[in-house]
């Protein structure tokens, strides 16, 4: 599961980092000090689940909950009890109480973990259906090499040519089965299958260089190292 790091204590962030650290299927993307500009990452990439502190300037992380909505998986950390009740008003799935020890943190994940929605590959699927012109055109993921994010669509690279939809790159970030594809960059999505090499921070896939973005970098490496 990927996942984003939202306080305004550097010291709670080091702990967390920690944490995060020593569980196997948590992948860190990104650390915040300022819910604001964890908002900008939101609107161009999807991460199953936010650490989020509550007292917080500029905005709580109450008030940062109900802008980004359900959709997303929110472990509530802060060190007053009284936000506990509004916090599961919001759907949070856990609400940490600081200091946070390991054991607790563990319980916490592993309820993000137990409702997990399975992605597509997870019930025997190997493709999808996307929305192109007056019709849905079925892809397999196997020939699906990379897409591509513009202003406006997404340009699906295929084995046999390109598909353009006006989905977005959130949704497909959602759709795409995790152990076949990653994103590498807010505008790219690449399957692990059809990389052929990896040269100065860029990908290469069938001679198209694709750019691997700073704030995919750590995610990406770890994959490719298989950590």
């Amino acid at each position: 599961m990927t996942c984003i790091i939202i306080d305004d204590e550097p010291l709670a962030i080091k702990l967390l980092e920690s944490y995060i650290s020593k569980i196997e299927d948590l992948e860190l993307v990104a650390t915040y000090n300022n819910p604001l500009d964890a908002l900008k990452l939101l609107r161009e990439a999807s991460v199953d689940l936010i650490f989020l502190d509550i007292q917080m300037p500029e905005i709580t992380g109450v008030e940062f909950k109900k802008i980004i909505g359900p959709e997303v998986n929110v472990i509530f950390t802060t060190a007053y009890s009284e936000y506990a009740l509004e916090s599961y008003n919001l759907n949070a799935v856990d609400y940490l109480l600081k200091p946070i020890t390991f054991q607790r943190f563990l319980q916490a994940v592993e309820k993000v973990q137990e409702k997990t929605i399975k992605t597509p590959s997870d019930d025997g699927i190997d493709y999808l259906f996307v929305k192109t012109e007056y019709r849905h055109q079925k892809i397999s993921f196997s020939d699906i090499l990379f897409l591509k994010g513009l202003s406006d669509y997404v340009a699906i690279q295929t084995k046999d040519g390109k598909v353009l939809t006006l989905q977005n790159m959130k949704d497909f970030e959602q759709l795409l089965p995790k152990h076949k594809f990653i994103r590498v960059h807010k505008s790219y999505i690449v399957s692990l299958e059809h990389i052929a090499f990896i040269e100065r921070n860029r990908i290469v896939i069938q001679g198209e260089y694709i750019p691997i973005g700073a704030t995919y970098k750590d995610a990406f490496w770890k994959r490719i190292n298989g950590q």
